[in-house]
């Protein structure tokens, strides 16, 4: 299956958690190479538990010109997050018989150039330690060694750096560091007392996951206005997804007592 995000909230060891098909990148060079004339294209597009953050909605929907409400209703279902305190996002598969991705097509991805975090980061899997309050978050990579993947007998070798501007992965990781930060808190059960689902759980899920309604909360009840935000800012982040997200990552952080970096008027 196609590589997805490990986040972890406290210092750790990494090679004692890695399963047997993965490997720490030793001299920080992989070799591999995905193309359509490899004998296996396609084959990690089906059969995948595909975990979706908030970021790889915003760019899917935009992509598929979709509200968000829509897009989770016809493309998503709810699966068990990192911790039982919120839940997890994943796409719905083709009920084809080989649970192949809803955006394959005969040539390849079809949604390719706005493709999830973890589709871009394949064969590497993009592990984030959360050391502790006020520290900087530290970003591990993982080998991953799947039986059917011929990409690893390509002749063409990468650094991950060389990987991270390929794949262009550079936007998606600071938009799922910020996630990152945003589930550490929601690991600490910030809604203790309300229950599954209750308020806060939706307003927060609304907020990671549903940017369109989000949109239409903040703008119902004024929420910008509430905080010492420039002219541009609001602006950017009324129109621009990406901000809102941010903003909206903020806010939560505000709101559930987690500090935050929004200042009331």
């Amino acid at each position: 299956m196609p590589a997805f995000f490990i986040y972890a909230y406290t210092a750790m060891d990494c090679a004692p958690l890695l399963p047997p098909d993965r490997t720490l990148i030793a001299d920080g060079t992989f070799q591999f190479h995905c193309h359509p004339e490899v004998s296996c294209f396609r084959t990690c597009c089906c059969n995948v538990d595909m975990l979706l953050f908030p970021y790889d909605v915003v760019l899917l929907k935009n992509h598929l010109k979709m509200h968000s409400s829509e897009f989770l209703r016809t493309h998503t279902r709810l699966c068990a997050g990192s911790h039982p305190f919120f839940p997890g996002l994943q796409l719905t598969m083709r009920e084809d018989g080989q649970r192949s991705c809803p955006f394959l097509t005969e040539s390849g991805c079809g949604v390719y150039a706005n493709r999830p975090s973890a589709c871009r980061t394949y064969p590497l899997e993009r592990g984030v330690e959360h050391p502790g309050r006020g520290q900087a978050l530290r970003v591990h990579y993982f080998m991953t060694h799947h039986p059917y993947c011929q990409g690893h007998f390509e002749n063409r070798r990468y650094s991950i750096r060389q990987w991270e501007r390929d794949q262009m992965l550079d936007e998606c990781n600071r938009y799922n560091d910020q996630w990152a930060e945003m589930d550490a808190l929601f690991a600490s059960n910030p809604w203790a007392g309300e229950g599954t689902a209750g308020p806060y759980q939706q307003l927060a899920f609304m907020v990671c996951y549903n940017i369109d309604d989000f949109r239409s909360y903040a703008e119902k009840h004024d929420l910008l206005a509430r905080y010492r935000l420039t002219k541009d800012e609001r602006r950017r982040i009324m129109k621009d997804d990406g901000a809102l997200l941010r903003f909206g990552f903020d806010w939560l952080t505000t709101v559930l007592g987690g500090g935050g970096k929004l200042a009331g008027r």
